[in-house]
C-alpha cells in the first residue's frame, strides 16, 4: 500500500473526460494534487475546476500523449510545481470505430500512437523519475479488449492486447530490480463515457459500448484503488469482464462465433450515424472550439453505479476471512453433531 500520510502528487492522462475525468476527480476529492494531461483545453479547465471544488490542487496541462516531448515536458512541470510524482495513472486513448477493411493506415497508426505508445510514453516518463527515488505506482488502464478482440475495433484491440504484453514485460523487470515502483493494470468494461459522442465512426449506425454499461466513477474507483494497492499485477472490474475472459480462456473458438454474430449489433444503437459528429483522433473535440463533454457519455439510463465483483476483488482478505469463519462454525457443528 502507498504512503497516504501525505497528499500525493498524481498525474491522470485523458483526463479531460470519461474515465480520466472520473479518475481525476476522485483523487482530488481525497486531497491530492492533480497533474490533469489531454488535449482538449476546455474540458481540461472544467476537470480543474471539479478538482479544485473538492478540496483538491489541480495542474492541467494540455498534452498530446502520442508525443514524447510533450509528454516528457508535461513530467517535468509536474514535478516543478506540485513536487514528485508519487502515482502515474495511464487512461488517455483513441479509436476507430469500422470494419478492419475501411481503416486508413494513418488512422490506425494514430490509434495506436495515442492508445499504446502514450502509454509507452507515459510510463517511461513517470520511471524516469521514480526509479532513482525508488518509489511510486504506475496505473495502466486495460480493458477486455486486451485479452479478447472484438469486431469493429482491430486498432483499439490492437493498441490495448499490446499494453498488456508492455506490462507484463516491465513488471518482471521491476521485480528483477526488487523495485518499490510497482506497475499493474486495470481491465475496464464497457463504460459510459464521451467517447462514443466524439469517436472516429464509419458505422451506419451511432457508436455504443457493449452492454452490460458501468459508469466512469465504476472504473475510476478501481484505478485509485490500483493507486494505493499496485503490487498485484492486475485487476478485472466487473462481471462482464470476468466472464468474457473466462470463456475466451475456455472456449476461443466459440466466442469467436458468437462475436461475429452479435458484436455488430451490440456495439450501435437504433439511431443513424450523425454525419457531423466531432472526432478526436485527429483534434480534441473538447478543445477551444469544442465543449466540455464531462465524464459521463449519453447511457445514463442503462449504466450501473456499482459493481459486485469489483467490490469482492478489492475485499479478496475479507471474504477469505469469512469464508474461513464459515467453514469453521460448520467445522464445530459437525463435530457437535458427531458427539
Amino acid at each position: 500500500m502507498t504512503d497516504r500520510s501525505r497528499p500525493r502528487v498524481v498525474v491522470v492522462t485523458g483526463a479531460s473526460g470519461g474515465i480520466g475525468r472520473a479518475t481525476a476527480r476522485l483523487f482530488g476529492a481525497r486531497g491530492d494534487k492533480v497533474a490533469l494531461l489531454a488535449r482538449g483545453e476546455t474540458g481540461l479547465r472544467a476537470a480543474a475546476e471539479e478538482i479544485r471544488d473538492a478540496g483538491g490542487q489541480a495542474l492541467p496541462i494540455p498534452t498530446d500523449v502520442a508525443d514524447w516531448e510533450q509528454v516528457r515536458d508535461a513530467a517535468d512541470r509536474t514535478e516543478e510545481e506540485l513536487g514528485p510524482i508519487d502515482v502515474w495513472v495511464n487512461v488517455a486513448f483513441s479509436s476507430v470505430f469500422a470494419e478492419f477493411k475501411d481503416i486508413d493506415p494513418a488512422e490506425f497508426k494514430r490509434t495506436t500512437e495515442v492508445t499504446y505508445l502514450g502509454y509507452v510514453y507515459g510510463t517511461k516518463a513517470a520511471l524516469e523519475r521514480m526509479l532513482p527515488r525508488d518509489r511510486g505506482a504506475i496505473v495502466q488502464t486495460g480493458s477486455a479488449l486486451a485479452k479478447r478482440g472484438i469486431p469493429l475495433q482491430s486498432a483499439y484491440c490492437g493498441a490495448k492486447h499490446a499494453i498488456q504484453g508492455f506490462h507484463e514485460s516491465l513488471r518482471t523487470e521491476l521485480l528483477h530490480r526488487k523495485s518499490n515502483v510497482h506497475a499493474t493494470i486495470v481491465h475496464m468494461p464497457a463504460v459510459n463515457t464521451p467517447q462514443f459522442d466524439w469517436v472516429e465512426n464509419k458505422l451506419p449506425k451511432h457508436a455504443q459500448p457493449v452492454p452490460p454499461i458501468y459508469q466512469p466513477e465504476v472504473a475510476a474507483r478501481a484505478l485509485v484503488y490500483a493507486a494505493d494497492h499496485p503490487k498485484r499485477r492486475e485487476y478485472w472490474v466487473g462481471g462482464s469482464t470476468v466472464a468474457t475472459l473466462l470463456a475466451n480462456r475456455v472456449a476461443p473458438s466459440l466466442l469467436d462465433r458468437y462475436l461475429a454474430r452479435t458484436g455488430y449489433a451490440s456495439q450501435q444503437t437504433d439511431r443513424p450515424r450523425d454525419p457531423h459528429q466531432p472526432a478526436n483522433l485527429w483534434k480534441p473535440a473538447d478543445g477551444p472550439d469544442g465543449h466540455d463533454f464531462g465524464a459521463h457519455g449519453g447511457f445514463d439510463d442503462k449504466a450501473h453505479a456499482r459493481s459486485v465483483q469489483t467490490w469482492a476483488a478489492e475485499h479478496r482478505g475479507l471474504l477469505a476471512a469469512g469464508a474461513g469463519a464459515a467453514l469453521g462454525l460448520t467445522g464445530i457443528g459437525l463435530l457437535r453433531n458427531g458427539r
